[in-house]
């Protein structure tokens, strides 16, 4: 299997979900089914460690068994949602937005904000290849997949390399 430029041979994959720091019940959903299927495809969730989008992926990375990484903008480890695994509280508040894509392989991206929206665009700039769940396709370079473990599947293939 041919890895990305990025993933190290031995190395888990690592695909970085951003979305909206509040989510309701349907997106909070989404999310959940993202980190479901990351978890089930062997990889890590690598986030923002907080709430809405980043806790539901969470959630449903570590109910299949999976390992979560939270990257949070404060210095408070309490302040990670109760799904995150590995907490990394890094003091950058929005700046560690850089950090959560450079983690990932690739990037999932639900519906969000400024916030999210800088990550999208952090990623694309670095050159890594993102996945809009059911949003982002109006930014170029931007591949919309609606369904949660369809766009985890084409995550996978873009990280290991699939165009």
């Amino acid at each position: 299997m041919a890895m990305g430029s990025g993933q190290a041979a031995g190395r888990s994959l690592q695909l970085s979900v951003v979305g909206a720091g509040t989510a309701d019940t349907e997106l909070f959903g989404r999310a959940r089914s993202v980190g479901r299927a990351v978890a089930e495809a062997g990889a890590v969730v690598v986030c923002g460690g907080l709430g809405g989008v980043m806790a539901g992926a969470c959630r449903g990375a570590r109910e299949a068994g999976g390992l979560t990484v939270g990257l949070l903008p404060g210095d408070d480890p309490a302040a990670a949602n109760p799904w995150v695994e590995i907490v990394v509280p890094t003091g950058l508040g929005h700046g560690r937005n850089v950090l959560v894509v450079q983690a990932g392989d690739a990037v999932l991206a639900l519906p969000g904000s400024w916030g999210t929206a800088s990550e999208v665009a952090l990623a694309l700039k670095a050159g890594r290849p993102v996945v809009g769940v059911g949003a982002w396709d109006d930014m170029e370079g931007v591949v919309r997949v609606d369904d949660p473990a369809a766009a985890v599947a084409e995550a996978v293939r873009r990280a290991r390399g699939g165009r």
